[in-house]
Parts: structure tokens; C-alpha cells; sequence
């Protein structure tokens, strides 16, 4: 179980945390078929059981769709909400957060959280054995059977190793020569990080499969097939939350909010949009989450006069939440869907990580935003 939620923290950090699910959920049913053969080889459960029925296979998805949500906290490309937050967090400030900063602020909590969620998943969800005999005969088979890595693979990885070390490497040269060498200066002014990133997929259409047949890791035909609905979907976020600020409506809001609800004190702001971002990413997508709350913090903030950085970027974590039902995240859904998992087991451990993922977020991000020495 825990080594599936590093796997999916890992991906997700990068990849889409719902093609992360999509990905692994398959490997993860075809261990947990496995573990109920080996159990029913054991006489521990009868010949008829049904694989989906075991709290251990409810954990192993469970941590899967959680794990996913977690790991996209890690960087600002990580999930929808964290390109969004960071933004109008950017536009209202003028105060630009690098990449390796969100990363610096993000990995203590993600740390954090993941801990939490291994604990809580393995007390809610108590697997039914402790030790089968016969895994690790099983997994070194299907590696053997893999073979070697195909060139279409590792092409995508030299793609995915370029990408991630140009992200990077801002932050390594100010570490080298401090934030004013010109190394840093020269790089920081060049790495935007959707510049890297469309550098990174156009890599894919230039490293060939096979070059006599001039056939590229990546065609067009491929591409097109890409949802690009979901990226229209993250400039509209980022747009319904400048039209709220330009409007006058998340001012507002914020000032009736602080009127009403008597919120005089950054510690009140950042409690209050945490646990508003989570209950509306429960019931909404998780990016029109950040669009509505992140815009009614910010304004909110500057009418009590206290820096907006930390319950904004409070706001932008707590927007990834959204553990309790199969609707408030895709990966939830995914999960649900393949029958394993009870909704009355996902509103339990959901409900759980909810609380104490608020409590973490409150605590870690304005630690994290003090010593990394960002805002105001």
C-alpha cells in the first residue's frame, strides 16, 4: 500500500493525478486478484470469495486516489488548483513564487500528509492478513515477462528528465551563486515553466521510434486525442477569479464575510479558507474550487490589512482536498467505479484525512512561507 502511494505521490507531483490513477489502477486490481489467490490458496477466506470485497483492496485504491491528491500539492504544475491559486496569488502581490520555492513550501506538507494518510488508511482499512507468502515470487515473474524498456519508453523519459531538470534548474544556480549571480538571473528570466513545458512535449514529436521510417515518439494523431478541454478549463478558472476582482464582487463578499463572521486576524482568515476551500471542492471540481475562493481570500485579506500570502496559498492547498465523495475528484471516481471501494468507506476515510489535512495545512504553510521568506 505504501509503496503504491509513493509511486502515485511521485507521478502526480508531474502528470495529471487523474491519468496517474488511470494508469496504476490497473497494476493495482491485478495485485489485489493476486493477494485474494494467495489468501484463498491459504484457506484464509473461502474459494468463492470476491476479490473486491476485502478492506485491504479498499485500502490499496483508496491510497491511490488520496495519494494522487497529495503528490499534486508537490509542484505548481502539480494540479489545476495550484496554477490557479498561484496566479491570482502573482497578480494581486506582484511577488512571484519560483517553482523551487512552491516546492520548498509544498514538500513538508506533502510529507506530512502522507504519513497521515498511511496511518489513517491502515486504522480505518485493517488489511485482513499481515504477510502472504508467494508476492514477491509473483512480481518478480510479471518483471521478467516485461522484458527491457522500449525505445518509445525511454524516449518519454529522456523527455521527462529534460523537463523536470530545466524546472529545476533556476533553483540549483541560485543555490551555487545566490539569487543575484547572473547564472540564476540569465535562467530565472528564460525557464518559464510553460516555456519548459512546451519545450518537454515537443521533445516527444523530435526523438523517433524508429528513424529509417522517420516515426516520432509522439504523432499529431496522438495529440489530438489530448483533453484539451481540461486546459481551457485552467485559464477560465484563472479568468472567473480576475472577473471577480475586477468586478468588485470578491471585495465584496470578502468584506461581508468579515463583517458578519467577525474575521479580524490572519490565524481567523487562514482557518476560514482552508476549511471553506475543502467543503466546496466536496461538492465542486477541485479547480472551481480555487476560482471562487482564492478570489474572495485575497480581497478579504486587504480589507483587515494583513498579508494575503498565507490564507491564499492555504486556500489554493485546501482546493485540492475533497476525500469524501466519489464526485468531488476524478480519482475518487475512478476508484469507486471499479466496485471495491464502499461509499460509506470512502466518506469515513475521507472524512478523517479531510480533518487532519486542514489542521496540517493551517499549521505548515505559514511555518513554510516564513522560512522560505516569500511574501509580505
Amino acid at each position: 500500500m505504501i509503496a503504491f502511494g509513493v509511486i502515485t505521490c511521485l507521478l502526480s507531483a508531474f502528470v495529471s493525478n487523474t491519468a496517474t490513477v488511470a494508469m496504476l489502477m490497473p497494476t493495482a486490481l491485478g495485485v489485489l486478484v493476486v493477494i485474494a489467490q494467495l489468501m484463498q490458496d491459504r484457506g484464509v477466506v473461502k474459494a468463492d470469495f470476491d476479490p473486491l470485497r476485502m478492506r485491504v483492496g479498499a485500502a490499496l485504491l483508496l491510497m491511490l486516489a488520496y495519494g494522487a491528491s497529495v503528490g499534486g500539492l508537490l509542484t505548481p504544475v502539480g494540479s489545476p488548483p495550484n496554477l490557479i491559486g498561484r496566479g491570482l496569488i502573482e497578480e494581486a502581490t506582484g511577488v512571484r513564487i519560483s517553482f523551487a520555492q512552491w516546492m520548498a513550501i509544498a514538500a513538508p506538507i506533502c510529507l506530512a500528509m502522507f504519513l497521515v494518510l498511511a496511518l489513517v488508511m491502515l486504522l480505518l482499512n485493517k488489511p485482513e492478513i499481515r504477510h502472504i507468502e508467494g508476492v514477491e515470487e509473483y512480481v518478480r515473474e510479471r518483471r521478467a515477462e516485461q522484458g527491457r524498456m522500449s525505445r518509445a519508453e525511454v524516449n518519454t523519459l529522456i523527455a521527462f528528465g529534460v523537463t523536470v531538470t530545466l524546472w529545476l534548474a533556476p533553483a540549483v544556480a541560485s543555490l551555487i551563486g545566490g539569487t543575484e549571480s547572473e547564472a540564476y538571473i540569465f535562467l530565472d528570466d528564460r525557464l518559464d515553466e510553460g516555456i519548459v513545458a512546451v519545450l518537454g512535449a515537443s521533445l516527444l514529436f523530435i526523438l523517433p521510434v524508429n528513424w529509417k521510417q522517420r516515426q516520432a515518439t509522439l504523432t499529431w494523431s496522438d495529440a489530438a486525442k489530448i483533453d484539451w478541454g481540461t486546459i481551457l478549463l485552467f485559464g477560465t478558472g484563472i479568468i472567473f477569479g480576475a472577473l471577480l476582482a475586477e468586478t468588485g464582487l470578491a471585495e465584496t463578499i470578502g468584506q461581508g464575510a468579515s463583517e458578519n463572521l467577525n474575521i479580524t486576524n490572519i490565524v481567523a482568515i487562514t482557518v476560514f479558507s482552508a476549511i471553506l476551500a475543502i467543503l466546496i471542492s466536496e461538492t465542486t471540481s477541485n479547480t472551481a474550487s480555487a476560482a471562487v475562493i482564492v478570489p474572495i481570500v485575497i480581497p478579504l485579506c486587504q480589507a483587515i490589512g494583513v498579508d494575503p500570502f498565507v490564507p491564499a496559498l492555504a486556500a489554493t492547498f485546501a482546493a485540492s482536498f475533497g476525500f469524501m465523495l466519489p464526485v468531488s475528484t476524478p480519482q475518487n471516481a475512478i476508484v469507486y467505479g471499479t466496485g471495491a471501494v464502499p461509499i460509506t468507506r470512502m466518506i469515513r476515510t475521507g472524512l478523517f484525512f479531510d480533518i487532519l489535512g486542514a489542521i496540517l495545512i493551517i499549521t505548515i504553510v505559514p511555518v513554510m512561507i516564513a522560512v522560505v521568506g516569500i511574501g509580505g
